[in-house]
C-alpha cells in the first residue's frame, strides 16, 4: 500500500517527526502508523517522548519537521467526536459529581444533555461503580477517580482511544480492572494506543509494541518479534560442584545464587535443552531446572541498553512507592 494511501486510511500516522525544547531534543525522527483495529502499547521510560509524540498525535503542539495525519488530514475538526483521550495529568472538576464529568465531556463530544447522563448511569453502573454517581470528585481515592477519568474518555463511543500512561500510580487491583476496561474496548474492534513505562500491561494486552528510548523508536513490530529480542534465561541447581563448569560453555553471564543455584543468561546460539542433555551425558543430579519466558523488560534493556534499565528501575521504584502511598491514603 504506497504511503499516502496507508496514512489517509489509519487512525494516525506520523512520518518523521521532530520536536525539539529550548534546543534540547525530545522527539527525534519518529515514525509510525497505527492500522484501524490494533491495540499498541507506545513503551518506553519517563522521558523517553512518548507524551510530546501524543501531544504532537492530537495537534496539541506542532512539530518541528515531519508531518502529522489524524484520520489522514492535519490535527484538527475533522477528529472531533472521533478520539477517547486520557491525558497524563489526571484532572477531574473537584465539585463535579462522578455521573456529571462522565457526560460533561460526552456532551463536549457531541452528545445530548439526556443521552450523556444516561451514557454516564450506563457506564458507572456496567464497571462496578454506582456508588460513585454522584460522589464529588473531590471525595474520591485515585483509583476511583482514575478510571471516572478513564470511562469520561470513552463515553461518547469514539473510533480511536489514545491512553497517556493509564495505569500509572494505580495498585495491582485498580491496574487490573483498567485492563478489563481496555480490553472490552479492544474486544468491540476499536483501534487503541497507550503509553506505559510497565512492560506488563503490553504484554497482556497488546498486538504491537512501539519502544521509545532517547527521543526515537528503538522496536515497532509484534509483542512476539519484541520478545524474542529478550535474551533467554534459565535457573539450574545442583549439589554437584562441576555444574558451573558444565553451564559456562553455553553462557553469556552466570550468576550464584544464595540458594546455590545458578541464574544463567544463555548466549544467541545455545538452547536450554543442550544444557539439559550435557548435564545428564556427564550424570550430574539437577535439583533444578527452569527455563524463564522472557519479558518485554527484558528486551527493551536489550534493544536499548543499560541506561534504560537504570530509567526503568527508576520509574517502576517511582511507581511502587506511589501506589502505597495512594492505597495508605484510600
Amino acid at each position: 500500500m504506497a504511503l499516502k494511501t496507508l496514512m489517509s486510511s489509519s487512525p494516525l500516522s506520523l512520518q518523521n517527526v521532530s520536536k525539539s525544547f529550548g534546543g534540547k531534543s525530545a522527539v527525534r525522527d519518529v515514525s509510525f502508523t497505527i492500522k484501524r483495529g490494533e491495540v499498541v502499547g507506545f513503551l518506553g521510560p519517563n522521558g523517553a517522548g512518548k507524551t510530546t509524540t501524543i501531544r504532537m498525535a492530537l495537534g496539541l503542539i506542532p512539530p518541528d519537521t515531519g508531518e502529522v495525519a489524524l484520520f489522514g488530514e492535519k490535527p484538527g475538526e475533522n477528529a472531533f467526536g472521533r478520539i477517547g483521550f486520557l491525558p497524563e495529568e489526571r484532572g477531574l472538576y473537584k465539585k463535579q459529581t462522578a455521573r456529571e464529568s462522565i457526560a460533561h465531556m460526552a456532551r463536549l463530544n457531541g452528545i445530548g444533555k439526556k443521552e450523556a447522563f444516561s451514557l454516564a448511569d450506563d457506564l458507572l453502573d456496567r464497571y462496578g461503580l454506582s456508588e460513585a454517581k454522584r460522589k464529588k470528585n473531590k471525595d474520591m481515592s485515585k483509583g476511583m477517580a482514575q478510571k471516572v477519568q478513564l470511562l469520561s474518555a470513552i463515553a461518547h463511543d469514539p473510533e480511536f482511544y489514545i491512553l497517556d500512561e493509564p495505569f500509572s500510580g494505580l495498585d495491582p487491583v485498580n491496574q487490573r480492572v483498567l485492563e478489563g476496561i481496555v480490553s472490552e474496548i479492544a474486544g468491540r474492534g476499536k483501534t487503541i494506543i497507550f503509553s506505559t513505562h510497565v512492560m506488563e500491561h503490553a504484554e497482556r494486552l497488546c498486538d504491537r509494541i512501539i519502544l521509545m528510548g532517547g527521543g526515537e523508536v528503538v522496536f515497532d513490530g509484534s509483542t512476539e518479534a519484541a520478545l524474542s529480542k529478550a535474551p533467554r534465561r534459565m535457573v539450574i541447581a545442583s549439589e554437584d560442584d562441576r555444574l558451573l563448569e558444565i553451564v559456562r560453555p553455553f553462557a553469556e553471564d552466570v550468576e550464584e545464587r544464595r540458594d546455590g543455584g545458578l541464574n544463567v543468561i544463555l548466549k544467541e546460539t545455545a538452547q536450554s535443552q543442550a544444557v539439559l542433555e550435557r548435564c545428564v551425558a556427564e550424570k550430574i543430579k539437577l535439583t533444578q531446572f527452569e527455563p524463564k519466558q522472557p519479558t518485554l523488560h527484558e528486551a527493551f534493556v536489550a534493544l536499548v541498553g543499560g541506561d534504560a534499565r537504570a530509567d526503568l528501575q527508576a520509574d517502576m521504584a517511582h511507581d511502587l512507592a506511589q501506589t502505597n502511598l495512594d492505597q495508605e491514603e484510600a
